[in-house]
């Protein structure tokens, strides 16, 4: 498992955290492949179904084709049973799905972790679902990734309890802005997406531009 662990905190910054009137996520815009910033413009969080989002860390592919699975099962559930399925079911699905891709043979280890949050007729949640499949339900903040120490310095100094939402979204702004201040493999922006009553939404999209003029 320290291998494993190595191998995930590279490429990003992804940040979770619960306030009083429901979820904030956010994550930067770099893709990175060893010491290439491959892209510029990644999109890490995606709605999976009308009342949850994830952000997502590792392996482009295999992050990119889970949430497609996952949005994919949640919609045959629907169908099925006639309502949305509820967060911890999400996350529980989402977790299993995890645990099959990195026990799988491949020449690729498909090592991806997730922060999944929603709202439901409980209320609202965070989980953290780990490369192993685990799945950790998250009563404060949680950040995964190469620049995640940054981020929880910034969380751990600042978090209050019965943060409002606008109050969060600040944390987690500022959460993302200190990674990408002293981790190489973040940066380039940051999005910022919230879940509430009202559902999930973009609120904040900030690009960061290097480029010589």
């Amino acid at each position: 498992m320290d291998q494993i662990s190595e191998k995930v905190q590279k490429g990003t910054t992804t940040v979770g955290i619960v306030c009083k009137d429901g979820i904030v996520l956010a994550a930067d815009k770099r893709a990175s492949a060893g010491y290439l910033i491959a892209s510029k413009d990644v999109d890490k969080i995606h709605m999976i179904s009308s009342n949850m989002a994830v952000t997502m860390a590792g392996l482009v592919s295999d992050a990119q084709l889970i949430v497609k699975l996952a949005k994919a099962e949640l919609r045959l559930k629907k169908i099925r049973n006639q309502k949305e399925s509820t967060v911890k079911e999400g996350a529980n699905m989402v977790g299993g799905i995890l645990y099959q891709n990195i026990r799988k043979f491949s020449t690729v280890p498909g090592i991806v972790s997730f922060l999944l949050g929603g709202k439901d007729k409980h209320g609202f949640r965070l989980y953290e679902l780990g490369v192993d499949g685990s799945v950790t339900d998250v009563k404060k903040f949680v950040s995964t990734g190469s620049g995640s120490m940054m981020a929880y310095g910034v969380m751990e100094t600042l978090y209050k309890e019965d943060l409002q939402m606008k109050e969060g979204v600040e944390l987690a702004t500022r959460a993302i802005s200190a990674a990408m201040q002293r981790d190489m493999a973040t940066g380039e922006g940051l999005d910022v997406f919230t879940i509430t009553l009202e559902g999930a939404k973009k609120v904040v999209a900030k690009k960061v531009v290097s480029e010589l003029k």
